[in-house]
């Protein structure tokens, strides 16, 4: 395998540094890498694998692009908006780097097909960002061999390891199981949704990332194999932890990564009574004694808001004692997931058998009732 003229060019200053020359250059050309996620952390990832020249970048994701995306999400613009990420992703790292080939999987990563994916490649980028999805890859990587490259964000800090490295002694080290056997209970840990995510953080992190996946395959520099570093952005403090091999968990086949984190089936989970916005806005003119709990978080309330009271879902339980069991009692969030999740937790937990969740949302509000309200 050799480097033609123009990548010649390109890679000059790969070519200067010490330890990384032409060999390092061309262990990238020959290198496949998957990135599982084109969101906020897979954007700077693969900007930069494809900058740097690794031959062969999959990307698996099949979400389409959201505004909302776009203040962290550096590989698309609001043309995007609408089109699916994988798709223009691969547009726009073919206009980075032509001397790439990029391959495309416009599906989720499960159980199923997991393994068929991960086998084709040498390492893997992990930029989910939900626990079934983060076990799966960790537990593919492991049956398949490969080199976990891990990377997390959630609000102002963010994490990055190498998960199941091969060492020269053809030990391999510890792989996320290790350091998180188990997922944490169901609700405990917010999304980024929920949560919020400073804008800048995954650059930072996916950049990290990024840097981990070329150490890996050019032989450069020391992985962070047996090691978690640790990064806030708003203190600018860093740490670095070791990660034993304890192997408590063994790896034998890929499972319901769902079930295992605690989310129920769809199918097994019982629908909830819902009331529609039409019904909502005549109880609220004919001023009828219900109660109203949006359970979203403040800063989605400051932008729009049914008058109702906040109880977001993050912290439900410590709203207990202020919900009515006696009158009817409408749930709401952005779009019915959220509340829907709240209603299922009170009935099942605490008893209440007198919720309603509102169909659709402050969505379905501001598409059918009230077109003037702001949407986010």
């Amino acid at each position: 395998m050799q480097l033609n003229p123009s990548e010649l060019a390109r890679y000059a200053r790969h070519f200067a540094l010490p330890d990384f020359g032409m060999e390092a250059q061309l262990k990238l050309k020959a290198s496949k890498v998957l990135v599982v996620g084109a969101g906020g952390l897979g954007s700077p990832v693969l900007l930069y694998l494809a900058a740097a020249g690794v031959g062969q970048i999959g990307i698996i994701d099949y979400d389409e692009v959201d505004e909302t995306n776009l203040q962290r999400q550096v590989l698309y613009g609001m043309p995007d908006i609408g089109q699916s990420k994988a798709a223009t992703a691969k547009k726009r790292l073919q206009e980075l780097n032509p001397h790439i080939n990029i391959t495309t999987y416009e599906v989720a990563l499960t159980s199923e097909n997991a393994l068929d994916i991960i086998a084709s490649y040498d390492v893997v980028a992990d930029g989910t960002d939900n626990f079934p999805t983060r076990y799966l890859v960790n537990d593919a990587c492991v049956l398949c061999g490969k080199v976990n490259v891990y990377a997390s964000i959630f609000r102002y800090e963010g994490q990055v390891s190498v998960f199941n490295y091969l060492h020269e002694s053809g030990e391999r080290g510890p792989n996320y199981r290790d350091l998180f056997p188990s997922p944490p209970p169901p609700g405990m840990v917010p999304n980024c949704a929920e949560g919020g995510v400073l804008g800048v953080l995954p650059g930072i992190i996916g950049s990290l990332q990024a840097n981990e996946v070329i150490k890996v395959l050019t032989g450069v520099g020391e992985p962070l194999s047996g090691r978690l570093f640790l990064f806030d952005a708003a203190s600018f403090m860093t740490r670095v932890l070791k990660v034993p091999k304890v192997s408590n968990v063994e790896i034998t086949e890929l499972i319901d990564y769902d079930q295992f984190c605690g989310i129920p089936k769809q199918s097994n989970t019982r629908k909830v009574k819902e009331i529609s916005v039409q019904t909502l806005a005549q109880l609220q003119k004919a001023k009828a004694d219900f109660q109203l709990i949006d359970v979203r978080q403040p800063y989605e309330y400051d932008i729009c808001n049914l008058n109702g009271q906040l109880f977001p879902l993050n912290d439900l339980e410590k709203f207990i004692p202020k919900i009515d069991r006696q009158k009817q009692v409408i749930i709401h969030c952005k779009s019915g997931a959220r509340s829907t999740q709240a209603i299922e937790q009170l009935e099942k937990q605490h008893g209440f058998t007198n919720l309603y969740n509102l169909k659709g949302g402050i969505l379905r509000w501001a598409e059918e009732i009230d077109k003037n309200m702001p949407t986010y």
